[in-house]
């Protein structure tokens, strides 16, 4: 592993990996996109690396700039529980070598964290290949920025324009959408009414069991208009 001394200051990684209804959704957005070298940016404890790589790819690079968490991916991958084809590398997007190429990048809820998305999408842009996707998934809707975004380092919240905005144009947009809309009305009533600044475990796993299912029937029937996520696709 290469070393970062970057340190990463979110406490919900552990809370959200009990998500897996949502993580078994947004997959299947994106499976079809998972073949060959895939690079997942910010991949933490290794939540979202479980739930999305089947081992069939060629190659799983696992970037966390995060030195403790990147050993726990480290770890998890030597005890079996991450697929072989996994590994990780301890640094940032400006850290790969200029002649890293990946057939797919993912930003799995990481891109709302870099403070200048923009420049970060323009550097790892040039790490696709050529035919290669780009695909991000992050929380929907300014007006819904809270302490718990606040806390867990959140820099903003996304809406369609704002995404499209900062991602190069040199990509070809594929799919642009909102996901989970009872998600959305859970969001505006913690908003307006409960002011949580961080969600209990009893609140992931009812949002998870009951309201994902149900979004993911009405996001169909809506088109995916509205939700508490963004989800884009992109190909170079």
């Amino acid at each position: 592993m290469n070393e970062s001394t970057f340190q990463y200051i979110g406490t919900e990684l552990s809370l959200f990996s009990k998500a897996i209804n949502w993580k078994t959704y947004f997959s299947g957005f994106l499976r079809p996109l998972l073949v060959g070298r895939v690079l997942e940016v910010g991949a933490g404890i290794g939540s979202t690396t479980k739930a999305l790589c089947d081992g069939t790819q060629q190659d799983w690079t696992c970037l966390e700039p995060d030195a403790e968490l990147a050993l726990t991916l480290h770890c998890k991958i030597l005890s079996g529980e991450l697929p072989k084809c996994c590994r990780v590398q301890n640094s940032q997007a400006k850290d790969l070598s200029t002649d890293a190429q990946y057939d797919t990048i993912l930003y799995i809820d990481v891109l709302e964290h870099v403070q200048d998305d923009s420049e970060e999408l323009s550097i790892i842009a040039n790490h696709l290949a050529p035919g290669g996707f780009l695909a991000i998934l992050a929380p929907a809707h300014q007006f819904l920025f809270s302490e718990f975004d606040q806390a867990i380092g959140h820099c903003r919240r996304y809406n369609l324009k704002s995404m499209e905005r900062a991602v190069p144009c040199s990509l070809t947009g594929i799919r642009l959408c909102y996901l989970d809309s009872f998600g959305l009305i859970a969001s505006i009533a913690n908003k307006t009414l409960s002011r949580q600044s961080m969600p209990t475990v009893r609140q992931i796993e009812f949002w998870d069991r009951h309201l994902i299912p149900l979004s993911r029937i009405f996001d169909w029937f809506i088109h995916y208009r509205i939700g508490k996520s963004v989800i884009g696709i992109w190909k170079k």
